[in-house]
């Protein structure tokens, strides 16, 4: 079973997470089939940035999401596109990167680590 969830990346203390579908029996650090974000908890304020047109392609062919991971989609908002995507209504899968509060559609220029 395939599962979009957090692989830890970086340095003991200094880690940041890649969001990423992966093949649900391997380790957390271990193989992955697809980057489709990252998550960095120690800058400040937190940056999340989600392609949710990979989120959307694995969802569709069933892959099951972790909490965290969810949680980090309702805070950029693509749990609620995804819900109106899966509902018929007409959306485009963007780009999004947050930082903080603030929520764009494109990445600002920021040091891309996925």
């Amino acid at each position: 079973m395939v599962r979009i969830r957090l692989r830890k990346m970086g340095t003991s203390k200094l880690s940041f997470f890649r969001i990423v579908a992966a093949d649900g029996r391997k380790a957390q650090d271990g193989s992955f089939l697809e980057v489709l974000g990252y998550y960095d908890p120690l800058r400040r304020p937190h940056e999340i940035k989600v392609d949710e047109q990979k989120v959307f392609d694995w969802m569709k062919r069933g892959a099951q999401v972790s909490e965290t991971v969810r949680s980090l989609l309702r805070r950029t908002g693509t749990w609620e596109r995804w819900s109106r995507y899966r509902a018929g209504e007409e959306v485009a899968p963007e780009m999004v990167f947050l930082r903080g509060d603030r929520r764009t559609a494109a990445d600002s220029g920021s040091s891309d680590r996925a």
